[in-house]
Order: structure tokens, then C-alpha cells, then sequence
């Protein structure tokens, strides 16, 4: 007789869950209420690759945040989500516009080049923003084949260095970007955090200025794995579904993805922890402005904080809590808070900071 599945596992916790860190919002386990959700959609059969329900009711929650013409396409990861959107943006000889500090640039390990053939096109910015004036820096040249053709602009909202594009600003770059015959995609990898920061819907600042195409992040805010690419604006893109699949994008179980996305988006639980999240930044941020020494670089507008501060000083913080450089010889470092960074967890590491720091 066959025994009975049942819940028994013979896995083991190999890490301390009381350690806590500031490296990244990736470092955070899944939201309690994702891993209801993923068991949930667990149990019984389901349509594979995405004809399942709980990804048809994922566009009905999409429709409520992007407007009734959104669809969209679950995938793995934010590389991925960011490549097989710019190649349906693109053709084979188009480029990318983007800031020299976007992700797309510095944080895929040329993934848009080597798997997308994408040229990326990029602009030197103070604050990690692209401008109407900055993007024509790169924006022409259109009739010249010597020169792979702009074709579409990439903002990151919010920025790679926490700061965060307003509503106006980003109409303002769309508005440029079509006049000229560009489109525009946004990655979105904290935008619930931008959202919370602005006070507005995402649709502000996305589908209701323009934006074509949206890579939505979920990770970083309390998903266990996953991301999607949305597609706001039909006429923009084509071949989403065969593109999804030519990128290794096309996950066999969906439902475990989407019902994630739904857990967050359905109701408020991505508000929630992107709220929290920027407020543990910004007791970061003020309690590491009245340490003398230590200079916090940019405005801390999300759920980062970066800071200069004597490299031997992060060096033997390191030793007490995992952080990252972000240019190592300026001595210039990046602090991550997430859904599940305590007040504690702050106040904790603020102490360690005045310590290190009167060594």
C-alpha cells in the first residue's frame, strides 16, 4: 500500500534567522501572507503555462491598478522582466536610452546585450533621473545606419540611488520620448515603494502619463520569487507571448507566481510594506545624519539610504551587519531597508555605526 502524501520533510534550517542585514531588500524572507497565498494555489492540477485561474484573475487585479487595456505576463525575475520587455519595444537595430546608473546598465551582467542584441545607449545623471534635455543627449542620429536607432527610453522608478522620478517629471520625459517617435519603458523593481513615497497610485505616475511598458517588481517587496512584465499600452509592443517564452521567461507552474502578485496587489499588502520599508529608511537616514563623519549623499525618498563614511569604518561594520559598497574608492556605501527591517534592527545598527565610527 502506497503511504499517503503528508506534510513530513526532512529539510533543515541552515541559516540564523535572527540575522539581520542592510545589503539588500532581497536579503528578506517571503511576506507571511505570500506564503499563505503560494499554499493556497497549492494542491490539485492546474493548467500549465499560464492558462490557469489564478493568472486570469491576476488581470483583473492589474486592470484595477493600470487601467482595463493593461495585460500581464508573469515572469521569473527583474532581468528578465526588463530584457523581454525592451526587445518588444525594439527592433534588431534599435538602441535603449537609460541612465548610466540604471540596472539594465550596471546590474545585468550585459544580459540586455548579450540575450536581448540590445544596444544601450547611456546618459551620465546626478541623481540617477533622466530628463527630457539629458535623454537628447543620445536621442538622434535616427536616419544614420552607422548608429543603432533610439527607440525607446528606460527610467527606473524609483531610481537606482532611492530618488524618485514626481508624476510631472515622468509625463515630461514621455511626452519628450513620443514627440520624438520614442517609447517608453519603466522599470518598476520598487515601484511600490516610489507609489509610497509620492502618496499617489502607481497608475499616476505609469499608464495614466504614457508609460508603454512596465516591469513590475515584487521581489523586493515580500514575494518569494517573481516578477511581471506589464504591458500598458497594446500597440506598443509585439509578440509578447513568443518573446516571454524566446527569453526563458515562461514559467510551467504560473499559478505560484501570480497568486504572489495577487497577494500583494489585490488589497493593500504592497503599500503596506512599502511604507513600512521607507519609513525604516528614513529613521536610518536621520539617525545616520547626527553621527559626525558620516554624510548621506542623496535624499532618501524610498527604502534606501547611501552614505560616505571612512572606508576602514564600513570595513569593520561589514564585520557586524552585510551592507555594500557602491563605489568602494569614494568610500561611498548603500543601505537597504525592507517590509521586515525593524525599528530595532535600525536603532541596533545606528549603535554600531557611533561605535565603529569613535574606534
Amino acid at each position: 500500500m502506497t503511504a499517503a502524501l503528508g506534510p513530513r520533510t526532512d529539510a533543515r534550517r541552515h541559516h540564523d534567522p535572527s540575522v539581520r542585514g542592510f545589503a539588500s531588500d532581497n536579503y528578506a524572507g517571503a511576506h507571511p501572507e505570500v506564503l499563505a497565498a503560494i499554499a493556497l494555489a497549492n494542491g490539485g492540477h492546474q493548467v500549465a503555462y499560464g492558462e490557469d485561474q489564478y493568472t486570469e484573475h491576476l488581470q483583473r487585479v492589474m486592470h484595477s491598478h493600470f487601467g482595463p487595456s493593461a495585460e500581464a505576463f508573469p515572469v521569473f525575475n527583474g532581468t528578465g522582466a526588463n530584457v523581454t520587455a525592451l526587445q518588444a519595444l525594439t527592433d534588431r537595430w534599435g538602441a535603449v536610452i537609460c541612465a548610466e546608473s540604471a540596472h539594465i546598465n550596471v546590474d545585468e551582467g550585459g544580459a540586455p546585450e548579450r540575450m536581448g542584441g540590445l544596444k544601450l545607449l547611456t546618459v551620465p545623471t546626478p541623481d540617477g533621473k533622466l530628463t527630457p534635455e539629458l535623454i537628447d543627449r543620445q536621442a538622434w542620429g535616427w536616419e544614420d545606419e552607422h548608429r543603432a536607432m533610439p527607440q525607446v527610453v528606460s527610467i527606473t522608478q524609483n531610481t537606482e540611488l532611492g530618488t524618485v522620478y514626481t508624476v510631472d517629471e515622468i509625463r515630461a520625459i514621455v511626452d519628450h520620448a513620443h514627440a520624438k517617435g520614442m517609447k517608453v519603458h519603466l522599470d518598476g523593481a520598487r515601484i511600490a515603494n516610489a507609489a509610497a513615497s509620492l502618496d499617489v497610485p502607481m497608475r499616476a505616475f505609469t499608464n495614466a502619463v504614457g508609460v508603454d511598458v512596465l516591469s513590475y517588481g515584487g521581489t523586493k517587496n515580500g514575494m518569494l520569487f517573481g516578477e511581471a512584465v506589464v504591458v500598458l499600452n497594446p500597440d506598443a509592443v509585439s509578440h509578447m507571448k513568443h518573446l516571454r517564452k524566446l527569453s526563458m521567461q515562461l514559467a510551467s507552474k504560473m499559478r505560484f507566481v501570480s497568486v504572489q502578485l495577487e497577494a500583494l496587489l489585490s488589497k493593500d499588502l504592497w503599500l503596506r510594506n512599502a511604507r513600512h520599508a521607507n519609513a525604516m529608511a528614513r529613521r536610518l537616514a536621520d539617525g545616520v545624519r547626527a553621527v559626525d563623519g558620516v554624510e548621506v549623499l542623496y535624499p532618501v525618498q524610498a527604502n534606501a539610504v547611501f552614505a560616505r563614511l571612512p572606508h576602514e569604518v564600513s570595513r569593520r561594520l561589514q564585520e557586524r551587519f552585510r551592507f555594500y559598497f557602491w563605489d568602494e574608492a569614494a568610500g561611498d556605501v548603500r543601505w537597504m531597508c525592507s517590509f521586515d527591517t525593524t525599528e530595532d534592527d535600525v536603532d541596533v545598527f545606528l549603535q554600531a555605526l557611533k561605535e565603529e565610527m569613535a574606534r
